[in-house]
């Protein structure tokens, strides 16, 4: 079965992805922020949550485009099913299949900066990683090391019954996403916040990020969007929108080597990842029609 369809011809088949119950209504509760001691601990938690809704704000040098790391860890980081800090922090150091290393706490939030954000990792003990860090062990307190909690992560979706489609896809972004995201996908920003994130375009995630391959899309967007009426999307539709969103040109992923086909070999060569191949004639990745890195406006 393909993920996608119409695109791109001969698709390998996706592997077996697990459908899992709703989350649960009760899970871990993190403390707030704002319950941190007035001190210098406190006072990095508190940045650390700033940084988190605003990084451009608090570090403008690092952000390559106008997200913030709430834009995918809802709620400042607190919100389960939405790649909560709390839960991925206990889980640190862990070995990632993306770089081939052992990887710290610090190390996978720089590479949020580099991908996500389409930026400049802050160097490893800068003043920005410090303080994400102390706000994510504030918030775990009291959770187990090495065990993973219920809400780590997006919640896994079935393989959708057909194959991801442009078309379905653009008409439920149409009808369901476009009011907040924009037609074009560049988002909408209120004086120097960008209140609803940019999902393609120059100011959107780049090619390397996690969003930009359709099954972690589709489940965030099935377990946490539209805000306010989570869940209400089927199966189908969170697959075929996050189809559509990821089969736009965005910026261009910073391992790129030589060519896109090359680049997709390297890094991008699963069913679930649209760079390297066309979209209504478009090569994806193609450095002529890829937006350039690190244009903050």
């Amino acid at each position: 079965m393909a993920i996608f369809s119409r695109t791109q011809e001969e698709t390998p088949a996706p592997p077996s992805v697990v459908q899992t119950a709703p989350l649960a209504t009760k899970v871990f509760d993190p403390p707030s922020a704002e319950s941190a001691p007035a001190d210098a601990l406190g006072d990095a938690i508190r940045l650390g949550a700033r940084l988190m809704t605003h990084t451009a704000q608090e570090a403008p040098q690092y952000v390559g485009n106008g997200l913030a790391c709430s834009n995918c860890h809802l709620d400042a980081g607190r919100k389960a099913g939405a790649a909560p800090l709390w839960a991925a922090f206990v889980n640190f150091p862990a070995f990632r299949k993306k770089n081939g290393e052992i990887n710290s706490f610090q190390k996978r939030v720089q590479d949020c900066f580099l991908y996500s954000m389409n930026g400049t990792p802050p160097p490893l003990g800068s003043r920005e990683l410090l303080a994400i860090e102390s706000y994510a062990a504030f918030m775990a307190r009291g959770l187990p090391s090495g065990i993973s909690p219920p809400g780590r992560g997006f919640p896994k979706l079935a393989a959708p019954a057909k194959a991801g489609d442009d078309i379905r896809g653009a008409q439920i972004y149409s009808e369901k996403c476009s009011a907040c995201h924009g037609a074009d996908g560049a988002g909408q920003r209120l004086s120097d916040d960008m209140v609803y994130p940019a999902l393609w375009g120059p100011q959107s995630y780049n090619w390397g990020a996690g969003m930009a391959t359709i099954d972690k899309a589709a489940a965030f967007i099935r377990a946490n969007m539209p805000q306010g009426q989570e869940g209400s999307l089927t199966v189908q539709e969170a697959w075929d929108v996050a189809t559509y969103i990821d089969g736009r040109v965005r910026p261009q992923d910073p391992r790129f080597a030589k060519s896109p086909q090359a680049t997709r070999a390297l890094h991008h060569d699963s069913p679930f990842s649209r760079y390297g191949t066309r979209v209504d004639g478009i090569l994806l990745g193609d450095p002529a029609t890829t937006p350039a890195a690190g244009k903050r406006q």
